[in-house]
């Protein structure tokens, strides 16, 4: 799993993907990616868990470099954390030469794209009553279409690009009419089907 960026990627290793294995550790972890720095306070009131629960599991991330505290800001009773910005693979060959690891990256992969696929879903319920489409501040679209490997890997460096400059043009964006929008990019060969199964 990646995500696009301008900045170099980081693989983790077995370490850092046991420790983000922990369900409500990658829920914490997948809000800071996609929200932005937050307090202990802040993510207990969203997971609905005791701060102290929150500040033990961000502590925990901080010790694989998976989160940072936010350089001068907060105070000792409160500390901002955040997601060191850049690109992150959780497919690591090296944490998969062990059952340990392969379990670790299977189970963060499977989560992360779990949580992702509920946010889609919640969004379409949220959404299912408007009628006019030009009210749909979302693209929402499948395609097939038949490509060679080169071809593949043609498109999908260009909507990679496409994205990465807009991520990075509008990143850190506040004001009004503001809003934080998951992207997606669902590009992958379909199954294998004998053309007698398609007639």
């Amino acid at each position: 799993m990646t995500s696009p960026d301008q900045h170099e990627e980081r693989i983790l290793d077995a370490s850092a993907l046991k420790a983000l294995s922990h369900p409500l550790r990658l829920e914490i972890y997948d809000i800071l990616s996609q929200y932005g720095a937050q307090t202990a306070s802040s993510l207990a009131e969203h997971v609905g868990e005791s701060s102290g629960v929150t500040s033990y599991h961000l502590r925990e991330l901080a010790k694989h470099n998976l989160i940072r505290e936010v350089a001068g800001q907060g105070t000792a009773r409160e500390r901002w954390w955040e997601r060191p910005r850049g690109a992150v693979s959780m497919g690591s060959p090296e944490a998969r030469v062990t059952p340990a690891g392969k379990l670790a990256s299977a189970i963060v992969v499977e989560e992360f794209y779990r949580r992702r696929h509920e946010q889609l879903i919640a969004f379409l319920r949220e959404t299912e009553n408007v009628v006019n489409e030009d009210e749909m501040t979302a693209l929402l679209t499948t395609s097939t279409a038949a490509l060679t490997d080169e071809q593949f890997f043609e498109m999908s460096d260009a909507v990679a690009k496409v994205i990465s400059e807009y991520v990075e043009k509008y990143r850190d964006q506040t004001g009004e009419g503001v809003r934080r929008f998951a992207i997606r990019a669902d590009i992958f060969p379909l199954p294998r089907f004998d053309q007698s199964e398609l007639t």
